[in-house]
């Protein structure tokens, strides 16, 4: 493993100008590191500290500030942060590193901060490549589900290729032209012999039945005939009396 592969592919996510590394005991407990324990004594570096994101592996670089030579790099595998970056039991600027060598050897060194904030950066940077990584995977797999799904409402390419045409048979239906005639006082059809029947028309009606039927809708017009009518037959009774 070394931060020379994939280096196309890096991003650098924090840059602090100065931090410190310490030369550290053995833990003492079981429970954790505390840097009360380290002296200044055991100060061996200073120089910049670099996190940078590589595909899924984050790299923390310590490099000399002006000559930019590596002094040491820890790795941080996806999901094994805590083997590579431990905090302190009794401050929050400093952390226990596990640093390689490429080749399989490693040892743990102590990381000082000279703010809070550039320690608290520092756990953000590392947050932020561990949710990004998480994203990836989710997606990837996402995708691959997609890709085993069976598709069973296959898409139907529903266009005409060149040189189709569409050919629709439209059915004549018969209407009934006998009961439509009726109704409109006509009659009419086809004779026995297959012929058309030329039209006839129904005959005008007489007075007579225009008078019925002025009466039947105007009761009050024939009650005021029979009046007027009374008045004449007895006006010409009173005529020939005298």
């Amino acid at each position: 493993m070394s931060f020379e592969e994939d280096e196309a592919f890096e991003h650098t996510l924090l840059v602090a100008r100065e931090v410190s590394v310490y030369k550290i005991p053995p833990r003492s407990t079981s429970g954790g590191y505390k840097c009360g324990e380290w002296l200044q004594t055991d100060k061996i570096w200073s120089g910049r500290l670099r996190v940078v994101s590589c595909k899924e592996r984050c790299e923390i670089r310590l490099e000399d500030p002006n000559s930019g030579d590596l002094f040491a790099a820890c790795f941080v595998l996806p999901g094994q942060r805590e083997n590579s970056v431990e905090t302190v039991l009794d401050s929050s600027r400093y952390f226990v590193l596990k640093i390689e060598d490429g080749s399989g050897k490693h040892a743990f060194i102590g990381l000082g901060f000279n703010e809070r904030n550039e320690a608290f950066d520092f756990n953000v940077a590392l947050s932020d490549h561990e949710k990004h990584v998480k994203r990836e995977h989710e997606k990837e797999s996402g995708e691959a589900s997609n890709d085993n799904q069976i598709d069973i409402h296959p898409a139907v390419n529903l266009r005409l290729k060149e040189g189709e045409t569409i050919r629709i048979s439209v059915k004549h239906k018969p209407t009934g032209g006998a009961g439509m005639l009726s109704a409109a006082g006509l009659s009419g059809g086809v004779s026995g012999t297959g012929k058309p029947k030329t039209l006839s028309l129904a005959p005008p009606p007489t007075g007579l039945e225009k008078l019925d039927h002025l009466f039947h809708r105007h009761p009050m017009i024939l009650l005021l005939l029979e009046w007027l009518l009374a008045i004449k037959v007895l006006d010409s009774r009173v005529l020939w009396k005298m």
